[in-house]
């Protein structure tokens, strides 16, 4: 029987990048991991959400733009944030 393209891929994948069985602890230790920068990256929307909207009800765009792109910076350091941490749990470290 022949493989298909994607049964072919996936046996490359995994020969390149083998699949790491994650112990309970490790994957409890993820799992709260994801639930704490959840409510980090949260608790940033609701408060500059509130300043944008502020910012937008007094008609300044300009200012509401910015607090959008301080938004974006800070949830995208807190995922990274994230992704290191559960990395490290990976490794075991």
């Amino acid at each position: 029987m022949m493989k298909s393209a994607y049964e072919l891929a996936m046996e490359r994948l995994q020969k390149q990048a083998p699949t790491v069985k994650l112990t309970a602890e490790q994957k409890a230790a993820i799992a709260e991991l994801e639930s704490q920068y959840a409510a980090k990256i949260a608790q940033r929307e609701i408060g500059l959400r509130e300043e944008i909207l502020r910012a937008e009800s007094h008609g300044n765009e300009e200012e509401a733009g910015k607090l959008r792109e301080q938004l974006a910076r800070e949830r995208q350091k807190l995922q990274a944030e994230l992704e290191e941490k559960k990395e490290r749990v990976r490794q075991g470290n």
